[in-house]
């Protein structure tokens, strides 16, 4: 049927000097004036030259784009399509990739591609597909064919096509099939946790990091979103130098500062891969505290190294045994607050391992995992600062502010620092370039030091009330390590260890046994094995804390 309407004439407008205007243009919604319109092939009948035959109706093009990606190798042929536009599924930008085959029917193995991504749930019901048009121009294909393509899957149910609004996967499209629930192999979360290493995650400062990392992005150059440097940020490192100085009294410059991803990483790079700073062949055997993290035990040995313990006592490590083993050339020690068993290394043995390292031209790993918590004491300075050419000090902000933040420091000896920086490759791999710049307006902010201070007297707050507790109800039960750090150290009777780890998890409660952090190698004689608990009080939330209290008085044995 033809049809015949048309618009009544209009009457021409007057100037005000009696002049008669052409008439204006009328605007089609969504069009403005001065701009053609795309061909996106629906042409009605009122808009199409008499006498012409009616062209097939193409599936609707809507506002989406594509941006091609390069193309896959020889045997595929694969898009990568931007899509977005008003009415679509998602985020505007998702990505669209379709791999066809190099021979055979372009139409039939687009068809197949785009089924196949419908059916095995890639793409959604309701998610828009790029135009045809820049579809076809991607693939290398006839646009008649891209066309066609999603003319017949409109047809057989797979698409919906509708003008304005794009080409979308249809609602009732092929369901994707169940699949079997991933059983986790993670434990349940246990009732109580008192967990060392850990601080209290609910006490991470969102607000003034947001507010650190807002001034700090806004802030910084260009390049700092491009490639990272393998040293780490120089705004970093500058305010690292300065705050090590003041607050441990670590001797550097950022030059002698190499960025890491915290402890564990710092370890690999001295010791383990190709590019080892100190691998096993040339370092010699490596002296570690008898009692320390079987973690750190493990990566060493896988990385060839060969620990040999030290003995301990009340005043720290007895490195006086360094000399009598001329294959000891390097040293891994906790000065400021041994780990787990607590207590700083005596001023004597102090000047003593920096004095050994010197005669033997060896080195001392100094790991200043809690420097900053310390509680009834003055702050032991970094034994870095006797000796910054024999001593390498490694720290990190997992302690002082979170585990999740995966930044740690290497101040370096001057003649390691290229070794390193080989190691680490050309480009950062590990640490954000961007939580680096956080961190540096953090600190020199001041928000870093203020943070530092609340915590302090959270966590001394939170070790007096563990006191307390064993005071009340386990008053027989010694309790040492708690001049600093963020965990004590429970001395139980002789072989009552495991039978209270037992009494622990069937309360639900998480706590580690002394016997853990025992080196396999360390002989009886020299320091005899005793039973404890090593309980973390800075690892429950607030109010999780006077139960996690009371489940641990509960399973400790009675005095003999």
């Amino acid at each position: 049927m033809t049809d015949t309407s048309v618009d009544p004439p209009r009457t021409p407008r007057r100037s005000p000097a009696g002049a008669a205007e052409a008439p204006r243009p009328t605007a089609r919604r969504g069009h403005r004036p001065g701009t053609t319109r795309p061909d996106d092939g629906n042409a009605t009948a009122a808009t199409r030259p008499a006498g012409t035959r009616p062209t097939i109706a193409r599936p609707a093009e809507g506002a989406a784009h594509l941006a091609a990606t390069e193309r896959p190798a020889a045997g595929t042929v694969g898009v990568e399509a931007v899509v977005g536009g008003a009415g679509a599924v998602g985020p505007a930008g998702a990505d669209l990739h379709l791999d066809l085959p190099a021979t055979g029917s372009r139409r039939s193995a687009l068809m197949d591609a785009l089924r196949e991504a419908i059916r095995s749930g890639r793409l959604a019901p309701g998610t828009r597909l790029p135009p045809y048009r820049a579809l076809a121009a991607d693939l290398g294909i006839a646009r008649n064919t891209a066309a066609d393509a999603y003319a017949e899957l409109v047809a057989e149910g797979w698409l919906t096509a509708r003008q304005g609004s794009g080409t979308t996967v249809a609602e009732r499209a092929e369901p994707v099939p169940p699949t079997r629930a991933r059983r986790s192999s993670r434990p349940p979360r246990p009732a109580h946790d008192l967990r060392q290493g850990q601080p209290d995650a609910a006490a991470f400062p969102r607000t003034a990091w947001l507010a650190a990392g807002r001034r700090a992005i806004t802030a910084a150059p260009n390049e700092a979103f491009g490639p990272g440097d393998p040293q780490g940020r120089r705004e970093l490192r500058e305010v690292l130098a300065d705050y090590l100085a003041r607050a441990r009294g670590v001797r550097t410059d950022p030059d002698r500062i190499v960025v890491c991803s915290g402890f564990a990483h710092a370890l690999r790079l001295l010791f383990d891969g190709p590019r080892a700073v100190l691998s096993a062949r040339t370092a010699g055997s490596l002296a570690v505290e008898g009692y320390g993290l079987a973690f750190h035990r493990g990566l060493l040995a896988a990385a060839g190294a060969t620990t040999r313990p030290l003995p301990l006592d009340e005043h720290g490590a007895q490195v006086g045994g360094l000399a009598e083993d001329p294959e000891i050339r390097t040293a891994l020690l906790t000065p400021a607050h041994q780990f787990p068993t607590g207590g700083p290394l005596h001023p004597g043995r102090r000047a003593a391992v920096v004095d050994w390292a010197r005669g033997r031209g060896g080195l001392v790993l100094e790991d200043d995992y809690d420097g900053e918590f310390r509680y009834d004491r003055q702050p032991v300075g970094a034994l870095q600062g006797l000796d910054p050419e024999r001593v390498v000090y490694l720290g990190t902000a997992s302690k002082s502010l979170s585990p999740a933040l995966r930044l740690g420091w290497m101040v370096l000896p001057d003649h390691l620092v290229d070794r390193v920086l080989a190691a680490k490759g050309e480009r950062e791999a590990w640490a954000s370039a961007l939580d680096q710049l956080t961190l540096a307006e953090f600190i020199d902010s001041g928000g870093y030091d203020r943070h530092v201070r609340r915590m302090r007297r959270r966590y001394r707050d939170r070790r007096d009330r563990l006191v307390g507790a064993l005071a009340e109800h386990a008053p027989h039960i010694e309790v040492t390590g708690i001049a600093a750090g963020l965990h004590a150290v429970l001395r139980l009777a002789p072989g009552t260890e495991r039978s209270v780890l037992k009494a622990a998890a069937y309360r639900g409660l998480v706590l580690d046994g002394l016997a853990d952090y025992r080196h396999p190698l360390l002989a009886g004689e020299a320091m005899p094995a005793t039973d404890g608990l090593v309980v973390g009080y800075a690892t429950p939330p607030d109010h999780a804390y006077p139960a996690a209290l009371e489940a641990l008085c509960a399973i400790l044995p009675p005095p003999l």
